[in-house]
């Protein structure tokens, strides 16, 4: 019989698979699509990976701290338990950095796609925002991780 509380870790769980499963996706996918220096292709790309981002990422990111608060009462965690303070810490980091990228993913989608309409090359204005997002993404991914070992390691700290 499945309880309801087996049911809320699955969805924290799958929600942080989503987390960095989309994030990695999404970094994979614009890295590549730069490397071709095609603005068409690059504004393609950038059009899906905005979607993917609203969809996914923004959903999981809202059930995370939801799932995660209902999975510390019930199990009688104190939010301010270390593992679980250093973990909020992190998803506050993550955040401050994946909401630029949000943005930027749509300046760089509207900058590529202007490019491609002109058949100008890709401007130093799309440049910088790519700079400025792959800077931003390298951060909030090695915290993610840290964030996913704290969640599966629970240490005493």
């Amino acid at each position: 019989m499945i309880v309801w509380i087996d049911v809320v870790r699955l969805l924290h769980v799958l929600g942080a698979c989503v987390l960095i499963g989309t994030g990695a996706g999404i970094a994979f996918f614009m890295v590549m699509a730069h490397r071709t220096r095609d603005a068409a292709s690059i504004a393609h790309t950038a059009h899906i990976v905005v979607i993917a981002d609203m969809l996914f990422t923004a959903t999981a990111a809202v059930a995370q701290p939801i799932t995660g608060f209902v999975l510390a009462r019930y199990y009688g965690w104190p939010l301010w338990e270390g593992w679980i303070a250093v973990s909020l810490a992190l998803y506050v980091f993550i955040g401050l950095f994946w909401l630029p990228v949000v943005s930027i993913q749509i300046k760089m989608r509207d900058e590529a796609r202007t490019s491609a309409q002109t058949a100008t090359p890709l401007s130093a204005r799309y440049m910088l925002l790519y700079r400025i997002w792959f800077a931003c993404g390298v951060p909030a991914f090695l915290a993610i991780v840290a964030l996913l070992w704290l969640m599966v390691v629970r240490p005493a700290i």
